[in-house]
C-alpha cells in the first residue's frame, strides 16, 4: 500500500509536507533565515539523484521548509488592498445586483435566505434559527458552496457547450465560466477547492485520463496553499478537503459491496446506494471536525441527504431560471419552503443530534488515525481483486 500511494498519488506526500511546514510556522518561531536553508535543501535533493530514498526525504524537507517560509511571509504581509481584492469587490458588487433581482421577483424571508446562500454564497440573511435547523438535521453543507453546486453548474454547461469537434474550446469556456462564478460568490475555500478540481477534471478529460483522484485533490491543496498558506486554518478548507478525501477513499469500497450487474439491473437501488454511500463517506471525513468546531453530531444525516441533495440541485437550476424569468419565482418559493419545513421536522425528531461534543485537538487527530487504520483494514479484508481495484481507482 505504501508503494502504491507514492506511485499513484505522489502529490499527497508533497501536500502533506507543505501543510506540515505551514503548521510549524503557525505555532513555532523559527530563529534563522529560511530562504538560504531552502536553497541548500533543494541543491541537496538534486545531488542525491542516485539515492532514491534519501532524495525522497530531501524533497519532503524542501516542501516543509517552503511551507514554513510561505506562512512566515503571509503573516508579515501588509493589509493593503491587492489587485485580487479589488477584483473580488467588483464581482461582489455584481452579486449584489443579482440578489436585488432575486428579491424583486418576490423571493423573500427564509426562502430568500436559503436561495441567496445556496446559489450565490451570501449567508448574511440566514437567521440563527434557520442555521440551527440545517445544522441539527445535517443539511448545513448545502448552504456552503462546494462540489455539489459547481458540479451542477459544470453539468449544465457541459450539456449546453460540449461538442466533439470543439471539445477543447468548450472545456476552456466551461473553466472560465466556473472561475467567474467563483469570483462572483466570494471565493470561499470550499468553492475554490471545487473549482481547482473541476479545472483539472476538464483538462484531463481532453486526454481521456482518470479525472477525480486523491492525486487531483492533493494538487488542488498544493496550489491553494502556495497562493494562501492561511487557508490551511480555514474551517471551510479543512472540511471541504476531508469530505472529498473520505469520498475518494471509502466510496469505491462501498460501491464494491454489490456487483456491477446487480446494480445495473436495479437502477433505483443503485441510486439510493450511491446517495447513501457518498453521504456516509463524506460524514466519515468531516464528523471529527464538526464535533471539534461545533460540538455536534447529526444522527439523521443519511435521511437528510436523500432529500437535500436532489432538492439542492433543483433549487440551483430554478434559481438560474428565476433570474432570467422572474415569473417562475413561485416554483422556487414552493420548493424551498417545503424543504425548510421538512428539515424543521427532522430537526425535532427524538435524538436528532448529539450535543456537547468538545474533543481536544489531540483526540481529533487520534480519531483520524483510527479512521485511517479502519480503511487499511477494510482494504486487506476485501478480496484482492475487488477491494484492491476499488482502492486503486481512488488513488
Amino acid at each position: 500500500m505504501r508503494n502504491s500511494v507514492s506511485e499513484k498519488a505522489p502529490l499527497v506526500k508533497i501536500a502533506v509536507s507543505l501543510m506540515a511546514g505551514i503548521a510549524l510556522a503557525r505555532y513555532l518561531v523559527v530563529p534563522f533565515a529560511l530562504f538560504p536553508l531552502l536553497v541548500v535543501v533543494v541543491l541537496l535533493a538534486f545531488c542525491l539523484w542516485r539515492y532514491e530514498h534519501l532524495q525522497s526525504v530531501a524533497i519532503v524537507l524542501c516542501f516543509v521548509v517552503l511551507g514554513t517560509l510561505l506562512m512566515q511571509r503571509a503573516q508579515q504581509e501588509s493589509q493593503q488592498q491587492s489587485r485580487l481584492d479589488r477584483s473580488k469587490s467588483y464581482f461582489l458588487a455584481q452579486r449584489a445586483k443579482l440578489l436585488d433581482r432575486l428579491s424583486e421577483s418576490g423571493v423573500d424571508g427564509s426562502v430568500y435566505a436559503v436561495v441567496s446562500a445556496m446559489a450565490l454564497g451570501d449567508k448574511s440573511q440566514l437567521t440563527r434559527e434557520l442555521k440551527n435547523t440545517y445544522a441539527v438535521s445535517g443539511a448545513s453543507h448545502i448552504l456552503a458552496l462546494s462540489g455539489l453546486h459547481l458540479g451542477t453548474i459544470y453539468t449544465l454547461l457541459s450539456l449546453l457547450l460540449s461538442r466533439r469537434r470543439w471539445q477543447g474550446v468548450s472545456q476552456v469556456v466551461i473553466i472560465v465560466c466556473i472561475w467567474l462564478f467563483v469570483f462572483l460568490v466570494g471565493m470561499s475555500a470550499s468553492v475554490v477547492r471545487s473549482a481547482m478540481m473541476f479545472t483539472v477534471y476538464a483538462l484531463l478529460s481532453l486526454g481521456h485520463r482518470d479525472k477525480m483522484s486523491v492525486n487531483t485533490l492533493a494538487f488542488a491543496a498544493i496550489v491553494m496553499l502556495l497562493f494562501n498558506p492561511l487557508s490551511l486554518f480555514d474551517i471551510g478548507f479543512q472540511m471541504s478537503f476531508m469530505s472529498v478525501l473520505a469520498i475518494l477513499l471509502f466510496y469505491p469500497l462501498f460501491e464494491s459491496v454489490w456487483s456491477q450487474p446487480f446494480l445495473f439491473n436495479h437502477r433505483i437501488f443503485k441510486w439510493l446506494w450511491l446517495m447513501l454511500s457518498v453521504s456516509f463517506a463524506a460524514q466519515i471525513g468531516v464528523a471529527p471536525l464538526i464535533a471539534y468546531y461545533f460540538g455536534r453530531f447529526s444522527n439523521y444525516f443519511l435521511l437528510t441527504n436523500l432529500v437535500v441533495v436532489p432538492a439542492a440541485t433543483l433549487i440551483l437550476y430554478l434559481s438560474l431560471l428565476v433570474l432570467l424569468i422572474p415569473s417562475l419565482a413561485y416554483l422556487l418559493i414552493y420548493i424551498v419552503d417545503a424543504l425548510n419545513h421538512l428539515l424543521r421536522w427532522i430537526a425535532t425528531l427524538p435524538g436528532a443530534s448529539i450535543e456537547g461534543l468538545h474533543p481536544t485537538l489531540l483526540q481529533v487527530w487520534m480519531t483520524y488515525v483510527i479512521i485511517g487504520a479502519v480503511y487499511l483494514l477494510l482494504i486487506r479484508r476485501t478480496s484482492p481483486t475487488r477491494g484492491w481495484s476499488a482502492s486503486r481507482r481512488a488513488w
